[in-house]
């Protein structure tokens, strides 16, 4: 099998010797290339190519979660497919949500050992992704989440660190999330996003809106985060909103969601967020969400921007992953 390595090497995960290894153990079993990112964006030219020169098999992301978003985007440049390369993933940031969803170690040689005897034993899934689309943006394929709104600000209040030499950890997300929320009280009160579901009347005053293609949302440490429980690799999307933010309200609202849980092997129901502010809505292939004014948005874990209208679809089978 012919196979590129998309490696980011500033991964936070994994050093030079332990890429060498995985390299080499990668090597006794694939006829592999590998090329390292050089810029904001390489991975998906790299993938693009690799979707393009139509040799290539199988294309490993070695990173974090924006390094895996990076590469879909690049093999789905022209949309799904049956000659389209299948996907591995060897986990190597901070958090790794779409790794871990697809029941992968979080270990980055683990997962290499995990993803050698996947491809001994032929065994692959097609998964379901989310498409974004918005005004001056090109249409965004996402693997776990996107988000409008607060969610989406702390995840530029993060970038915002990075940038100036932080390293990402979960401490640094609590506490942007913290400071974001101390610093938006208007917001808070009065949410500006509204969602626009076909056959549903509009739903105003979000003040969050959270989509997800599969669950959990992101993880705390070992700790995975439900909004939305149901949500999965094999249906549409799920959207959870918030229409208020009350100190009361917010802290009730993330213990539901720090203990919700994945549906259960017994067919007991998953235990979801529920409360007068909180709106969810589970397996919608299209929907809108529309804001009064420009407000953060971001695509799994990459800030956007802000934007005043996301268009969103669910696409089933859109690629195939070795698992």
């Amino acid at each position: 099998m012919r196979a590129l390595l998309v490696v980011n090497h500033k991964a936070t995960t994994t050093s030079g010797r332990t890429r060498d290894v995985l390299i080499h153990a990668l090597r006794s079993d694939l006829k592999l290339e590998v090329a390292e990112t050089q810029y904001r964006g390489h991975a998906r030219d790299l993938a693009r190519e690799a979707a393009a020169d139509g040799t290539v098999d199988l294309v490993v992301a070695l990173g974090g979660d924006g390094t895996v978003n990076e590469v879909v985007n690049g093999l789905l440049c022209h949309g799904p497919g049956e000659k389209v390369p299948r996907l591995a993933v060897v986990p190597g940031g901070s958090t790794n949500v779409f790794a871990r969803a697809l029941g992968l170690p979080n270990d980055p040689v683990e997962a290499t050992g995990a993803l050698l005897n996947a491809l001994e034993q032929g065994r692959e899934r097609p998964i379901g992704l989310g498409k974004a689309m918005t005004e001056g943006l090109p249409d965004r394929w996402f693997t776990f989440t996107a988000g409008l709104g607060f969610d989406a600000g702390v995840v530029g209040r993060v970038e915002e660190q990075r940038r100036a030499g932080r390293k990402s950890t979960h401490a640094l997300y609590v506490g942007q999330a913290l400071r974001h929320y101390f610093t938006q009280r208007e917001q808070r009160r009065s949410g500006p996003v509204t969602l626009e579901l076909p056959g549903h009347e509009a739903v105003p005053g979000l003040v969050l809106a959270i989509v997800s293609n599969t669950s959990p949302w992101t993880f705390l440490g070992n700790r995975p985060v439900y909004p939305s429980p149901l949500a999965s690799f094999d249906t549409d999307l799920d959207v959870f909103g918030v229409t208020r933010m009350t100190a009361f309200g917010t802290a009730r609202t993330v213990r539901q969601i720090l203990r919700s849980h994945a549906p259960s092997g017994d067919g007991a129901p998953p235990l979801g967020p529920s409360g007068k502010h909180v709106v969810s809505y589970h397996d919608v292939r299209h929907f809108t969400l529309v804001s009064q004014e420009p407000v953060p948005f971001q695509v799994d874990g990459d800030h956007l921007g802000d934007r005043r209208r996301v268009s969103f679809t669910g696409v089933r089978r859109a690629l195939r992953v070795i698992v």
